[in-house]
């Protein structure tokens, strides 16, 4: 099978990494691709904006299968358009995607179908905003309506900050913004195969949005995560697909517009229960560093059977070891950073047992590696539990030699706690 895989991320390095040992693959050739991938794929210089070159692209190469990573062309449609040329492609179609490119869609139709989330009003103005924020009081949650990169979410502890929050947003032409009743819990994350009609469960995370530190600074895309998540018991997760994921498929499904692609679910584990913070229309990243190591089945199988709507008879398995991956960014991330330092130590930190370096923001400048990104390496390790996988991930992080970077030293904090205390 040949198969193009589309990003230039770490979770496209994930992919390209578990895509490249199944017995059923040919060819695997990723657009744009980044240094870490280039070792599983031949790379084409095709961003994942330009979707006339994708088909071109996908038709010129007889592929089988598009397997598409990042957001922004599933929610410009980048599938439609595959379907369009006869070519097969795992993602969800352009109406499908507006699970992630609308908050405000996915709080409605959550709304409708009784799925468990925190009350919410969709504000077309900064007027309706500032009054929706009096209205719940704080903490209360600000959100942009549309794609942020991980990063269009204000917390905001005091009232001010909120309001505050809502006129930066409304600095932009056209915003729109859901704001939120603040939610008490512990957060994780859900991963959900899916083709259509059918969900399963495949695997699930706690990451680290915060940018330092003790959940320190501002929300960034993702400083770090580790898998599986302790706080999410086997009868949550399967709450969590009971009254959310499968509701939500049915009901997309219902409207004609069928789900087929990694449905990510980000959860709060409150003392009701589950709820839905939002959803992703595709892997998390980080989360597909500390997921996909543990998977013990043939990625492109299980992709394969979800565009071909056959999952119904299908178990992933997953190992039972711990992952846990640990973000490298840039200085100054998320805000402004500088591009261009050389990066040194990453062969000597992939030789460990149980690490890989996942690429991000990085590129080659001849035999030398440079950041070219905020988030630019994730350092992923398997452990036999959390404070193992966590020992791991940071005895690799300091063989890196980038100066340049930083990143937290307290990922899986709480995991691996408890895993010492166990």
């Amino acid at each position: 099978m040949i198969v193009l895989l589309l990003g230039s991320g770490g979770r496209e390095h994930a992919l390209a990494a578990s895509l490249a040992k199944s017995p059923r693959l040919t060819r695997l050739i990723a657009a744009p691709g980044n240094p870490g991938i280039a070792e599983h794929a031949e790379l084409r210089d095709v961003s994942v904006d330009d979707l006339d070159g994708i088909v071109a692209l996908a038709k010129a190469e007889a592929v089988d299968l598009v397997v598409v990573g990042p957001e922004a062309p599933l929610v410009a449609g980048v599938v439609d358009r595959l379907a369009d040329a006869g070519i097969k492609a795992f993602g969800p179609s352009k109406a499908a995607a507006r699970l992630e490119g609308s908050k405000a869609f996915t709080k409605a139709l959550c709304a409708e179908h009784g799925i468990p989330t925190a009350g919410f009003r969709h504000c077309r103005d900064a007027a309706s905003a500032h009054a929706a924020v009096d209205a719940f009081g704080a903490p209360v949650v600000v959100k942009a309506d549309g794609l942020a990169a991980g990063k269009g979410v204000v917390v905001a502890e005091t009232l001010d900050d909120a309001h505050a929050a809502v006129d930066a947003l409304f600095e932009s032409d056209g915003a729109e913004a859901v704001v939120e009743e603040f939610m008490e819990g512990e957060e994780a994350s859900l991963f959900a195969l899916c083709d259509g009609t059918t969900a399963l469960l495949f695997g699930d995370a706690q990451d680290h949005k915060r940018a330092y530190d003790g959940d320190e600074g501002p929300n960034t895309g993702g400083m770090g995560a580790y898998s599986p998540a302790p706080a999410l018991s086997p009868a949550l997760a399967e709450d969590a697909m009971a009254r959310i994921v499968r509701p939500t498929l049915k009901a997309m499904a219902e409207a004609g517009d069928p789900f087929v692609g990694f449905l990510y679910a980000g959860l709060m584990l409150t003392s009701d229960g589950p709820k839905l913070v939002e959803y992703n229309t595709r892997f998390g990243d980080p989360e597909a560093q500390v997921v996909l190591p543990r998977l013990k089945d043939d990625l492109l199988d299980l992709l394969f059977a979800a565009v071909d709507g056959d999952l119904a008879a299908r178990k992933p398995r997953f190992a039972r070891e711990t992952a846990l991956a640990v973000v490298m960014a840039a200085k100054g991330y998320p805000g402004a950073y500088e591009k261009g330092s050389e990066i040194r130590g990453i062969a000597k930190a992939a030789a460990r047992p149980g690490v890989t370096v996942y690429h991000a923001g990085t590129a080659r400048d001849g035999d030398r590696l440079l950041a070219v990104g905020g988030r630019v390496l994730a350092v992923s390790a398997i452990g036999a539990d959390a404070a193992e996988a966590q020992m791991n991930a940071y005895a690799a992080v300091d063989l890196i030699d980038w100066p340049e970077g930083f990143c937290r030293r307290d990922i899986g904090w709480r995991a691996a706690a408890q895993a010492e205390e166990g």
